[in-house]
């Protein structure tokens, strides 16, 4: 696969798929630029060369075609401060608007297209709409990983239609910091999987089971674990049809010599609320009424001093209902101790979505050594699934 340092633009128009898929308030401005930031080098890099930028992008899952609340005009104000120069914006993603204004782009510009998702043929990967996406530059460049899992006409279907195609920096990074916790990851590796769903994470559990030392589950996922082991887990989050599952990968983690660590303990509250009556509770007998919301006191000293010790660290998934300031205090933690572990020399990588986050709303996300930014596309790749959007820029 090419990279952008194998190209210069001078004179040409790229077609970059970014991911801008940013949060909005209610009065439409971004309130995590994260993933603009992300893609500033990518473009810097084309425009110092005499190049020019034409940028696709989704927002959100507009359902019944163009919605002002999904229009990516809402980023030009952010986009063009952080360029430091004015973003024009083509109300269309296909079309006279887009083919006019695409043409008549000149080296150093910045074209924003409207939303590529106000199409149901982006997300069917439909040909000919791809195919009218790739008139609109000379050559390809994909810059999301974060939708590099889904086979979408503009991550996927739109590299076929070009000579030239490679990636930007954002992939670039992603697949490299992947790459070494996969196959160069210095030990003790601790691996860090919180969240929801064991259902969500059995795949990656899978995988790390022959690669990692010790393995911390956490999050609303530990108490089937608790439940498959006849713990009492009171009105606790619970996968009842995965309980077998549970009890197997105990048994794998045994075999393989790998420290499975859950945590000894919760926060209880007998209601899912930041104001619930709390208490601290044995995740082998937490009380009638009441659910865990986050790990304990017990546990968070047990896997900081693990995850301190470690050389390279993984995390994917909070430790409980981090939105809820009384139930954020194990994820924040976790947070510390992975920094900590960070400036001992160890490397650590933020698998995306909500550790992303919990690791850049405590500022620490320059503490770490690689935060992703595409957590569904992150797991994927580590699961061992061939990503759509890299196979097109390989082949």
């Amino acid at each position: 696969m090419k990279t952008i340092q194998d190209y210069n633009f001078e004179g040409k128009k790229a077609l970059i798929r970014v991911d801008f898929n940013v949060p909005l308030n209610d009065k439409m401005e971004v309130t995590d630029e994260t993933r603009i930031n992300a893609a500033i080098p990518t473009l810097k890099k084309i425009l110092n060369d005499g190049g020019s930028c034409i940028l696709m992008s989704h927002l959100g899952r507009p359902k019944d075609g163009p919605e002002d609340k999904f229009s990516l005009r809402h980023i030009v104000p952010n986009l063009g401060a952080k360029l430091g120069m004015p973003v024009k914006f083509a109300d269309d993603c296909i079309g006279a608007s887009a083919g006019d204004l695409a043409s008549g782009l000149k080296g150093g510009e910045v074209l924003l297209l409207e939303n590529v998702r106000f199409y149901k043929e982006e997300t069917a990967g439909d040909k000919a709409f791809a195919e009218k996406l790739a008139k609109l530059g000379d050559i390809y460049v994909n810059d999301a990983f974060g939708t590099a899992h889904r086979a979408h006409a503009s991550t996927t279907v739109a590299a076929k239609f070009f000579a030239d195609k490679c990636c930007g920096y954002v992939m670039q990074a992603e697949l490299e910091n992947a790459q070494k916790v996969l196959d160069k990851a210095e030990k003790p590796f601790t691996a860090i999987m919180g969240g929801a769903k064991i259902s969500d994470k059995i795949m990656i559990i899978e995988q790390l089971l022959d690669k990692v030392d010790h393995l911390i589950i956490g999050g609303g996922m530990s108490y089937t674990f608790f439940k498959a082991m006849g713990g009492q887990i009171g009105n606790s989050l619970v996968e009842a049809d995965k309980l077998d599952l549970a009890k197997e990968l105990i048994s794998k983690a045994k075999e393989k010599g790998v420290d499975l660590q859950l945590p000894k303990d919760s926060i209880v509250a007998d209601n899912f609320s930041n104001d619930a009556n709390t208490q601290i509770a044995d995740n082998y007998a937490i009380p009638e009424g009441f659910m865990g919301l986050d790990i304990g006191p017990e546990s968070r000293e047990v896997f900081s001093e693990i995850i301190e010790s470690s050389k390279t660290i993984l995390w994917n998934g909070p430790m409980g209902v981090f939105e809820m300031s009384n139930f954020a205090k194990g994820t924040n933690t976790i947070a510390q101790a992975v920094v900590r572990a960070t400036e001992n020399g160890g490397f650590s990588l933020i698998g995306g979505g909500d550790s992303a986050a919990a690791v850049n709303n405590l500022g620490y996300g320059d503490k770490v050594s690689y935060v992703s930014t595409g957590g569904g596309a992150l797991l994927e790749y580590m699961e061992g699934k061939v990503l759509p959007g890299v196979a097109a820029l390989e082949s």
